[in-house]
């Protein structure tokens, strides 16, 4: 296809072949219908499938990437968040937009991973190519899944470059801030609220801390050439029982959103250190690491350059992380919009499908 009416067609079909991976709904932890609609898909098409769990590895060209070719992986995930009571009658049409679950974060990408597949035979690539296709993303870094296809799926190691389909509006978006999340907690000694001299105002005690969040300004910092901003929020906080008792016990949630030129040991113990000099205990909760920009690499910029695509600092988290942790370099780069993600009615510009899908193929040809 080519020239504005291909593109129509182009979007068309991608927006069917959206809506149908949306109108099954996968939120976390209930992926394995859709990873077994799509292992059926791939095990007539394609030489190497490997299933792990309720993620699946494709191997277009076969298992490894043969000599002289590089070997370039098309990551997506499967899961949405917890879908919301009324979005669950199924996708539709609003003017040029698709509305459904999960229809920019990220079915739209395994859309676009599905008909490139379908598309670009191995004869018009400059590369062999993996698709990896895995659950549980929305949660927890630990209960990830695409950890246990890193452990399983050596060929997924071999890659040179990984393209995160997540939403990025069409940019190429680098590297990722890192993230752990912290429990701070201040105790003190509950009393009558009239008489507060006999107690200890716990929540009391976190003013301090708070205070220093609320003042600190981000710091900037570059990775790759791009600039990233570090900040450190204060999320949830709890404390106290009844109306007319001191509370002897408050607990905030810390959220450490790190740059790249911090690794994850050094931001960890930054945040200790911070909680602990306002005199709380810190238990941390979850711990992602950043990832560099890769703005140097030579794939990165051949992608940047036969694309025409723009690029930005990714100021968030993804699993270019999870993949640069075990030396695959990685990018995010997808058709849906970045402000959609996790959005009650959801959307993804049809037309932004087809161009995502030109994007990648003229990076991906000969």
């Amino acid at each position: 296809m080519s020239g504005p009416a291909g593109d129509e067609e182009l979007a068309e079909e991608l927006a069917g072949r959206t809506a149908a991976l949306c109108a099954l709904l996968t939120p976390i932890g209930e992926e394995r219908a859709l990873c077994n609609q799509l292992e059926a898909w791939a095990g007539g098409r394609f030489p190497h499938v490997r299933r792990i769990k309720d993620s699946l590895v494709i191997g277009l060209d076969g298992a490894a990437a043969r000599e002289g070719r590089p070997l370039l992986a098309l990551c997506g995930h499967l899961d949405t968040v917890p879908v919301h009571a009324d979005d669950r009658d199924g996708p539709r049409r609003e003017g040029g937009r698709l509305v459904a679950p999960g229809a920019s974060d990220m079915k739209g990408g395994l859309a676009l991973m599905m008909a490139l597949a379908e598309g670009l035979p191995a004869e018009e690539r400059f590369c062999d190519l993996l698709l990896v296709f895995y659950a549980r993303e929305e949660g927890p870094y630990l209960e990830n899944e695409l950890e246990a296809v890193l452990a399983h799926a050596p060929e997924l190691k071999q890659a040179a470059l990984a393209i995160c389909l997540e939403p990025t509006d069409n940019v190429v978006q680098l590297g990722c801030v890192g993230s752990i999340h912290a429990t701070a907690t201040f105790t003190g000694r509950a009393a009558h609220s009239a008489r507060p001299w006999q107690g200890d105002n716990a929540v009391h005690k976190a003013g301090a801390l708070l205070n220093e969040l609320a003042e600190r300004p981000p710091r900037e910092a570059l990775s790759g050439g791009q600039p990233f901003r570090e900040v450190i929020s204060c999320t949830r906080i709890d404390g106290g029982q009844a109306r007319n008792v001191l509370p002897e016990r408050c607990t905030l949630n810390l959220n450490f959103r790190f740059a790249p030129d911090k690794s994850l040991e050094q931001a960890a113990w930054e945040l200790i250190a911070l909680a602990q000099r306002h005199g709380a205990e810190v238990t941390l909760t979850d711990r992602s690491p950043a990832c560099p920009a890769y703005g140097d690499h030579p794939l990165v910029q051949l992608l940047i350059d036969r694309s025409g695509a723009a690029a930005e600092p990714k100021q968030a988290w993804t699993d270019v992380a999870r993949l640069a942790a075990h030396g695959v370099p990685a990018v995010n780069l997808g058709p849906g919009s970045s402000a959609q993600a996790h959005q009650r009615g959801e959307w993804i510009e049809v037309a932004a499908l087809a161009r995502g899908y030109r994007l990648l193929e003229r990076f991906l040809r000969s």
